[in-house]
């Protein structure tokens, strides 16, 4: 198979979601940090993105609470840990990058963490807008940190203390 994408306009801005076969492997914010080069992204069409298009649009609108599509993130094995505890966050609480160094057995720092969480190919889809600092405050985020309170007000998620 071979990349395509989209660009599909949302109430957070412009999404580029990119996918291989059925599967999704990117999606990006514009000025996304580690924003993969555009030629990675192959053809752009409108067709066979209705599916994430529309549960996006549900999540936004906030009548969705989960995803069920099919996500093939690229990256290191620490790096999918880090990720695929990312989904284990639920909907509306928050966890701090110590808290997911410490689930994954306390060999990594939560700065290891925080770089892992950083190159999450599929924001808003693995849910890195849900790890907050330690102190509770929001930290950096790919898509920026205004887009970050937005999605967490959107949850209603508590942003003073983690729950997870």
């Amino acid at each position: 198979m071979t990349a395509q994408h989209t660009i599909l306009a949302t109430k957070v801005g412009d999404l580029t979601i990119v996918r291989d076969g059925d599967l999704l492997t990117g999606l990006y914010f514009p000025h996304h940090w580690y924003r993969p080069g555009p030629e990675t992204f192959g053809p752009r069409t409108g067709e066979g993105f209705d599916e994430v298009s529309r549960q996006l649009a549900e999540y936004l609108d906030g009548t969705r609470t989960s995803f069920g599509l099919p996500l093939e993130p690229q990256g290191t094995l620490f790096q999918r840990r880090v990720w695929n505890l990312l989904t284990q966050i639920p909907y509306g609480q928050t966890a701090s990058y110590g808290e997911l160094a410490r689930r994954l057995g306390g060999r990594h720092t939560a700065q290891e963490v925080g770089a892992a969480v950083g190159r999450n190919p599929l924001s808003i889809l693995i849910p890195c807008h849900r790890v907050i600092g330690s102190d509770g405050k929001l930290t950096g985020y790919a898509g920026g940190l205004k887009r970050k309170q937005w999605l967490l007000e959107l949850e209603q998620a508590p942003v003073a203390v983690p729950l997870f």
